[in-house]
């Protein structure tokens, strides 16, 4: 579980989750087609280079010339020409803002995993620090009927406490900890931005068997 927040990610649910990010990145893609960016920054990138999903969205963006990283995960991707190790919920200094400062922010499938509301709130509050222009941020549907991270059906439909009861009774520990995983929905999302005060944003909807699976937010920053 170091690497990605999964557990039973076999191949063809990577082929799944593959064919799902190309439908984001061509989203991403098109909404950035006409802006100027040199430089985007990935948040909570995973060091796993088993799984081709990994970091997928990141590596399929047009146009960026400089690509940087901060992670909790040490990276020994090269593809990364910057990267600090530390916690997006982390307080940021000066000269690790101004070093990793980018253009474009992206965080895929981060939120979820970063723990309570208040520590939501402070990622979303660091990544508007780190972007000069633009920012991404994607999670799961908390209202799939299938939980992604467990493959589990409908049991994440319960309220937090008792679902987080039941994966402990099935033996799911790491996953029964809100600071492991915190599913959002697109209330909660609209609300985490509305605590903070950020209007400027769009949310695109990703679907999976003909339910909303994932969201995207696309957001600037007014200067």
């Amino acid at each position: 579980m170091n690497k990605i927040y999964a557990i039973n990610h076999y191949s063809f649910i990577d082929r799944i989750v593959i064919k799902k990010r190309k439908e984001m990145s061509e989203i991403i893609n098109k909404e950035l087609s006409n802006s100027i960016i040199h430089d985007a920054l990935d948040i909570g990138t995973t060091n796993d280079l088993e799984n081709k999903s990994s970091n997928y969205l990141i590596k399929h963006l047009k146009n960026i010339k400089v690509y940087k990283s901060i992670s909790d995960q040490k990276i020994d991707d090269n593809f990364f020409s910057d990267f600090l190790k530390k916690s997006i919920t982390e307080k940021f200094t000066y000269n690790e803002i101004q070093k990793m400062k980018s253009d474009l922010v992206i965080s895929n499938a981060v939120i979820e995993h970063v723990g309570s509301f208040d520590k939501q709130k402070q990622m979303i509050k660091n990544v508007l620090l780190l972007t000069k222009k633009y920012f991404i941020i994607t999670t799961p549907n908390k209202y799939h009927p299938l939980e992604f991270h467990t493959k589990l059906p409908i049991l994440h439909w319960f309220p937090k406490k008792i679902y987080m009861t039941l994966l402990k009774l099935l033996r799911i520990k790491f996953f029964s900890k809100e600071e492991n995983l915190n599913l959002l929905s697109k209330n909660d999302l609209i609300k985490l931005f509305a605590s903070i005060e950020i209007n400027n944003f769009i949310i695109h909807n990703i679907f999976l068997f003909g339910f909303k699976s994932n969201f995207i937010v696309i957001g600037k920053v007014i200067s």
